[in-house]
């Protein structure tokens, strides 16, 4: 039987990145993600939901991520679930899904977040799937201001006499009537 394991989602981090090493000196990080639901119930009111998910990242990613992301932040996540169980302090099972990323990309600034300070300032957007150097980005182009058409001006009549006749009409038109029709 085929099988497929695939998460996209895009939401806001909860917290900021947890950094850790493995004992192979493997960077890991550790995020929460919350995406937010709404839709309008029967009643007409306005609802809405938010789940947590908790995510982790290995390698070169995991320190993009400890580095350029903060609380509040947004960010969209691709990877593969996972199901993680273990025996508590308390001798209890436990058990959650995880998310491990495998690319990832920077939404932009956060609209809500914590507003605490930040390490340092994360780059729009940046495609994570093969970690790199941030490239010195070109300031955005400005688009040239818009021309103005020259409004119609009238020739200024020769020696101080009157014109002979009016300059055309922007509603004359070719078929008859000899009207100005004005708008």
């Amino acid at each position: 039987m085929a099988s497929y394991n695939k998460v996209i989602l895009v939401g806001n981090l909860t917290r900021d990145p947890q950094l850790s090493y493995l004992p192979s000196q493997t960077p890991v990080v550790e995020l929460g993600l919350a995406v937010n639901r709404r839709w309008r119930g029967q009643d007409g009111q306005q609802r809405e939901s938010t789940c947590f998910i908790d995510c982790r990242a290995y390698g070169k990613q995991a320190e993009t991520l400890n580095q350029y992301v903060r609380k509040g932040n947004p960010i969209l996540i691709e990877g593969r679930l996972d199901f993680d169980t273990w025996q508590g302090q308390d001798g209890q099972r436990r058990s959650k899904h995880r998310i491990f990323i495998e690319r990832f990309q920077f939404l932009g600034a956060a609209t809500g977040g914590s507003g605490g300070p930040s390490r340092a300032p994360a780059p729009h957007p940046q495609q994570a799937s093969q970690p790199a150097p941030y490239p010195q980005q070109a300031p955005p182009t400005q688009a040239p201001p818009p021309q103005q058409q020259p409004s119609y001006q009238p020739p200024a009549p020769a020696n101080d006499e009157p014109p002979s006749q009016a300059p055309p009409s922007a509603y004359d038109d070719d078929l008859g009537g000899g009207e100005d029709i004005p708008f």
